[in-house]
Parts: C-alpha cells; structure tokens; sequence
C-alpha cells in the first residue's frame, strides 16, 4: 500500500520495500550519500567559479588599459597645456602609491583571513571527528557491556 503526503509542493510517494529492491539501505546511508553529492558538486563548481572571477578581473583590466590608453591622447590635447608642473605630477604619483600599497595591503589581509578562516574551519572539522570516534567507541563499549550484563542474566 502506498502513502502519499505533500512537503514544500512537492508530491511524495511512499511505499514499502517490494520484492524488486535489491537491498536493504540505512538513513545514514541516505544522509550520507546526498550530503556528499552535495559537497561533490560545490567542489567541481569551484575551478568554474575561479575561472569566471579571472575572465572578469581580465575584463577589468582590459577596461582600465583602454581607459588609460585614451588618456594620453587627452593628456596630449589638454593636460599639457595647462602647465602642472613636474613636482606636482610626482606628489600625485607619491600620494597614488601610498594609496595603491594600502590597497594591496587589504587584499593580503584579505586573503590571508580567508586562509586562516579556512584552516581554522579543517581544524574544528577535524576536532569534531576526533570527537565523534571518541563518542562512538565509548558508546560502543557500553553497548558492548550492556549486552554481556544482559547475557549473564539470562
């Protein structure tokens, strides 16, 4: 006999195992597979989103080397004949520098928060699975002593 409920629009059939299935499978089978499908799949994604990011930081750059390629030419037909003068054009270089290292000093940081947070993320993963074999053993042997207390008394 088969059940039929509704989730989130979505029509669910439910039926007990037939004779057709080949065998067996457990929840933890379940979780486990379709949580690793979905980890699978954000893993692939990744080379694709890398990708994406680099064409369009190339993009960028292209852009702002045409942009400046023109600014000769204005530079030619306009900012030469107002005069500013050499040590004034340095003072901007300074000031542009000092602003462009600071900028890239973010991005340093920037990154190197994303490979800390990263790392500090494996390291809690690891921790916590460390943890869960810990709980598992020791549920195990209780299970295990549990089981030998209730052979004696039978």
């Amino acid at each position: 006999m088969n059940n039929v409920f509704i989730q989130l629009g979505v029509l669910y059939t439910l039926s007990k195992n037939t004779k057709s299935d080949e065998s067996d499978i457990s929840i933890c089978d379940i979780m486990k597979n379709r949580t690793s499908e979905i980890v699978k799949k954000m893993e692939c994604q990744l080379p694709l989103s890398v990708q994406q990011y680099s064409d369009l930081y190339t993009a960028y750059l292209h852009s702002i080397d045409d942009v400046f390629g023109t600014c000769y030419i204005s530079q030619k037909e306009f900012f030469d004949k107002l005069g500013i003068s050499q040590e004034a054009l340095r003072n901007f270089d300074e000031y542009l520098k000092s602003t462009s290292k600071a900028y890239q000093d973010w991005i340093d940081l920037s990154s190197k928060y994303g490979q800390d947070y990263v790392q500090m993320r494996l390291s809690m993963i690891k921790s916590s699975d460390q943890f869960i074999h810990i709980v598992m053993d020791s549920y195990a042997k209780m299970l295990a002593k549990f089981n030998e207390i209730n052979n004696c008394k039978s």
